[in-house]
């Protein structure tokens, strides 16, 4: 009896201690939430519940958060082919910015956004001819406690009179949630069916083929052009004089501390070093922990420019959000970035190989990154900082860039047949610039035609551009057809009547023996319909002339045989360079016979037939139509987009310094005149390249002293070894006597 009365007490004491142990550890965790949910972050990726996130967000009602994860839940089945409807896009891909309203607040970054949207190629004024749409209600920074958050953003988005539950919407977020949770989820409004281009975005929250994770970009960031990676042709040496750094905050508790906290375990003051500071928030000195003093004192003796530069890896710990400022700085400094930001769906991770221009670790294994950084060899790394600069430079030095990528993906999703494979997203010049619409072979592309082996165009047609009514057998545009006609590798002649005048008849243009010779009367006689992408145009190489220039038989072969070895490059005769004017703090076009140059003319020049596409079609269209309203610069214009599709020069053969004839050009009315030789046609030059500088955002064109001359030419061996003759006489008359 005695027995059964211990046994029952020893079970009723037993749990009775379950009861306080579980109940203890339950308001443990309730008191110590922030720490286990920082742990669970950090495991996040070897967990299959889709709903680690929801009770991190204490800031909120319980009301609130059951509804935030019923939205979730619903919001989480959206993908493409449920929550989007293409038959809106069935013509075109076109997006519509909707009006901003009297009275609504716009940060500087989400007007940078919008501007970028409305110079781009898809936009429309016209919502029924819209794909897709913008609000212009700025939803960039959905922090409570930022001077930039916009109240009432729900009803202001429900009132959006096409808005739809969110249909073919995109969502425009930079910072979601506040402290002390920072919630992902946390945005002040139902997002309903539609996308979210969002910065610090979690894994686990990421629609996969829906939303677009994109990078944390500052209010100062570029809006065009931006500034280029900071290598350049500085390859070497390999090795810099640092091997790992960071400088940032410390936070001492809370969200994305714990891997900032932990830095100091691998700094080791000589190739690794790791700042952190604990001088920011009005009370960090309440908080302040007894590293803080020496921690700060460390801090202030480095600049971290010069840490970023002389770095050969940079870590990008998660801050409060999983991104940072620190991602972006590390590309463009060619600072291989170590990512330390455990569940972070990196930015455009859908096109993107961030395994070739990055180190991805884990939170976890803090104390492994020397190691793993210090086995990386020199041809990796060489690899590696490389390719830092081909996406800083092609898909996030600009604001424009950030956008236009973003929109890029989703017309590949909406018109799928068009989409570009990863080696195009991955391989210069990506895919900004790879127009889908052109051609399904990469063999098409002047990129790819000696890196991937393919053979270059064998043959060229010629496009001379007509702008006089005289035409006779002794013309310079008669001569110049029988010129070209006896070239062996010609397969067309193209003549653009660019002239208000009937055509001659067939009587009165030269013969070309077996060569087609074809006229063609523009529909808008332009100057830029020079660079039309005729139907008649078959060949890749195509040679730019203007009716006057003189080019012998040997100077066009010898061209088009150095276009072959440059395929996507202008190789052609006249040179011109730019300048930087200080007195004037703006850019300068000249003439004068130098030693270097940075365009060649179009007048007397070879270029990849792509190059015509891209000026129809890739450029804004009010450059296009302002070399028209100029009557000039068309040839500059041509410069600017190749070399900024390149970032090389042009190549520049032989020694021709000339290249149109001494008689005067004509009007359509056949009146003499000499518009290219006076002040105001070198003026109108002087002001397209300030304008194209401004709006390609810098300056593309690069400065070459490469010059290319046919071998033997001007040695004193027998004639029959000379390939081309002729053009030691052409050059015999430039030499001064």
């Amino acid at each position: 009896m005695q027995a059964k009365k211990r046994y029952i007490l020893v079970t009723f004491s037993g749990v009775l201690l379950l009861l306080f142990y579980y109940g203890g550890l339950h308001m443990l965790n309730s008191v110590n939430r922030p720490n286990v949910d920082s742990k669970l972050s950090s495991l996040q990726s070897f967990m299959d519940t889709d709903d680690v996130h929801y009770d991190r967000d204490l800031h909120i009602s319980p009301r609130q958060r059951r509804e935030a994860r019923t939205n979730l839940y619903k919001n989480r089945k959206c993908r493409m082919e449920t929550c989007f409807d293409f038959s809106l896009c069935k013509n075109d891909f076109k997006v519509y910015v909707y009006p901003t309203q009297e009275g609504n607040k716009v940060s500087e970054a989400y007007d940078k956004i919008l501007s970028a949207i409305r110079e781009s190629r898809f936009y429309t004024s016209d919502p029924k001819k819209a794909c897709l749409f913008i609000p212009s209600i700025d939803t960039l920074d959905r922090d409570h406690l930022s001077p930039d958050y916009v109240k009432n953003a729900q009803s202001k988005i429900q009132s959006l009179p096409l808005w739809n539950n969110g249909q073919n919407h995109l969502i425009f977020v930079l910072y979601s949630g506040t402290w002390p949770e920072y919630s992902d989820l946390d945005l002040g409004f139902e997002l309903g069916q539609a996308m979210l281009a969002k910065a610090s975005t979690t894994s686990i929250n990421f629609r996969p083929g829906f939303d677009i994770s994109i990078p944390l970009f500052s209010k100062d960031h570029a809006q065009k052009g931006g500034s280029r990676g900071d290598l350049q042709t500085n390859n070497f040496p390999v090795a810099r004089k640092y091997l790992l750094v960071f400088k940032g905050k410390r936070y001492l508790s809370g969200i994305g501390s714990e891997t900032r906290n932990a830095l100091y375990h691998i700094h080791n003051g000589q190739d690794i070093i790791l700042l952190t500071t604990c001088k920011h928030g009005k009370s960090w000195e309440k908080n302040a922990d007894s590293r803080c003093e020496q921690d700060n004192a460390e801090f202030d003796r480095y600049d971290f420019h010069i840490l970023l530069h002389n770095s050969t890896f940079c870590l990008v710990p998660r801050g409060r959000r999983l991104g940072s400022f620190r991602f972006l700085e590390s590309l463009q400094a060619a600072c291989i970035p170590v990512l330390l930001s455990n569940g972070w769906e990196l930015p455009f991770s859908e096109v993107i190989d961030w395994n070739r221009a990055s180190i991805i670790g884990d939170e976890r294994l803090l104390l492994q990154i020397p190691s793993i950084v210090r086995t990386v060899s020199n041809d990796e790394i060489l690899s590696l900082r490389q390719q830092t600069q081909f996406l800083w430079e092609t898909y996030f030095s600009s604001v424009d860039k950030i956008v236009m990528t973003t929109l890029e993906i989703i017309q590949e999703r909406v018109h799928k047949h068009n989409a570009r494979n990863n080696f195009v997203w991955n391989q210069p010049p990506g895919a900004l610039i790879m127009m889908p619409d052109y051609s399904d072979s990469l063999s098409s592309f002047p990129f790819f035609t000696l890196s991937l082996g393919f053979k270059p165009s064998t043959t060229f047609t010629a496009v001379i551009l007509a702008t006089s009514p005289i035409l006779i057998q002794t013309s310079p545009i008669a001569k110049l057809i029988r010129n070209v006609a006896k070239s062996a590798y010609v397969s067309h002649i193209l003549v653009l009547w660019n002239v208000d005048r009937p055509l001659p008849s067939k009587s009165k243009w030269p013969s070309t023996d077996n060569v087609p010779l074809t006229i063609i009367e523009p529909e808008k006689k332009t100057i830029s319909s020079r660079f039309i992408a005729h139907s008649q145009i078959l060949t890749d190489a195509v040679l730019s002339l203007d009716e006057d220039a003189i080019l012998t038989t040997d100077e066009v072969d010898f061209a088009f045989s150095v276009w072959q070895f440059f395929p996507d490059r202008l190789v052609g005769y006249p040179s011109r360079s730019h300048f930087w004017n200080e007195v004037k703090s703006k850019w300068g076009y000249t003439s004068k016979w130098t030693n270097d140059y940075s365009m060649v003319l179009t007048g007397a020049a070879f270029y990849h037939r792509y190059y015509s596409y891209l000026f129809s079609e890739y450029l804004p269209a009010k450059l296009r139509n302002r070399v028209d309203d100029l009557n000039n610069c068309e040839d500059i214009l041509m410069n600017f987009l190749v070399s900024h599709v390149t970032k090389l020069p042009p190549i520049k053969v032989t020694q021709k310094k000339q290249y149109k004839e001494t008689m005067q050009p004509t009007t359509s009315s056949g009146k003499a005149t000499s518009d290219w030789l006076e002040p105001q046609h070198f003026a109108d030059r002087q002001l397209c390249m300030n304008e194209f500088a401004s709006n390609f955002g810098y300056m593309p064109l690069v400065r070459s002293q490469m010059r290319l001359d046919p071998v033997l030419y001007k040695d004193s061996v027998s004639n029959f070894r000379k390939k081309y003759k002729q053009i030691e006489l052409v050059d015999a008359k430039l030499r001064p006597s």
